[in-house]
């Protein structure tokens, strides 16, 4: 398959289907594209990128029963691809998530 093809199938996706290609492909690659730590900025926690909020509260809100249309309507700086490489993020990295869960409902 070359990449033109490739090219034209991811076109033809929903955009569900999109974001859960990008998840897969980071999966594989081991990328965290739209996440960062920064020292001093949400107390360090993992964060999509520039802004403010943190991978842990969208988890939260997501295990709390927002769904995502909750989720990008709640945070309108926020796009699918984010939340997917939220997603991504929060599954390779679990014990952070709910140890960062944890340590805020305790605050």
């Amino acid at each position: 398959m070359t990449l033109r093809e490739i090219k034209s199938q991811l076109l033809a996706l929903s955009l569900t289907e999109k974001a859960q290609a990008i998840q897969l492909l980071q999966e594989s690659s081991n990328i965290w594209t739209g996440i960062e730590k920064t020292p001093g900025v949400c107390g360090g926690d993992a964060r999509i990128t520039n802004t403010r909020i943190p991978i842990w509260v969208l988890v939260q809100a997501r295990n709390l029963g927002s769904s995502e249309a909750d989720l990008l309507q709640n945070y309108p700086t926020l796009g699918a691809r984010d939340l997917a490489n939220a997603w991504v993020y929060a599954n390779a990295h679990s014990e952070e998530i709910n140890q960062a869960i944890q340590d805020n409902d305790e605050a």
